[in-house]
């Protein structure tokens, strides 16, 4: 008997703590707010930023601050990461901050003079300082280039994609293996194909129109499969997303 009054009043005691979601639990109080930094891979007029941001609904909202020719260094420099620390703070009462970083394409240049383990660094402390301004971030492996060799894409950018996974499991931060997918994509439909996303002819590093919506929409369906609960912010194009999925060649014009 004794035990039994013992084991109904620990019943009793747990059942009269309030639940606790798991740290491990995805919650959306606030709608996102994203922010997108980067090269010009990711900026206006050459990347995928804008055609990610396209698919954003109501009430969530974004700004795309890629810049063209950025490093994680020059990024800095220019004043353009302060700015967006600085929306982080602004506008995380109302909303849930979230920052994309993806870097690379210049980073990697002889130029540049950033080694690979300085850009991991970079990412790194570029990451924590979302963090502790009240931001979350995400960082991305550098969407492919399209160019071919013995009909594959040339993979160079593997040294980067490795060295940005490294930086986000170091700091604890989500990643998106965006190297690899848009790589897997491109070899799928092939190389002419591919050159139907050039921002000009010949430029298999940036994007057109087409390019813009196709590789914002690869990026808005990877981003939804690390983080579903932002599922309600995203407008839905099933016909898009399945050509991507499928490896089949997008216009961008795909609607449901």
């Amino acid at each position: 008997m004794r035990i039994q009054a013992i084991l109904a009043t620990a019943v009793a005691t747990v059942s009269a703590i309030p639940f606790q979601p798991s740290a491990l639990e995805p919650r959306q109080d606030k709608p996102p707010y994203f922010l997108l930094t980067g090269d010009s891979t990711v900026a206006v007029n050459g990347g995928w930023g804008d055609g990610f941001l396209s698919f954003v609904e109501a009430p969530a909202d974004g700004k795309n601050y890629g810049k063209s020719g950025a490093t994680t260094v020059s990024f800095r420099a220019q004043g353009i990461w302060d700015t967006v620390i600085g929306e982080v703070e602004a506008n995380k009462d109302d909303f849930s901050p979230i920052v994309t970083i993806q870097f690379g394409h210049n980073d990697q240049k002889a130029a540049a003079n950033i080694s690979l383990d300085q850009f991991q660094k970079n990412l790194e402390t570029l990451a924590n300082e979302v963090t502790a301004a009240g931001g979350t971030p995400i960082l991305f492996t550098s969407l492919t280039r399209r160019a071919f060799s013995g009909g594959k894409v040339i993979q160079n950018l593997e040294n980067e994609r490795v060295r940005a996974i490294a930086a986000a499991e170091a700091v604890g931060a989500t990643y998106l293996d965006l190297n690899t997918a848009s790589t897997d994509y491109v070899n799928a439909i092939g190389n002419a194909n591919g050159k139907l996303y050039d921002l000009s002819s010949g430029d298999s590093t940036h994007l057109n129109t087409a390019g813009e919506v196709v590789f914002g929409r690869l990026v808005a369906d990877l981003l939804l499969e690390k983080r579903t609960d932002l599922a309600e912010y995203f407008k839905v194009n099933k016909a898009l997303s399945d050509k991507i999925k499928n490896g089949e060649f997008a216009t961008g014009d795909e609607t449901d």
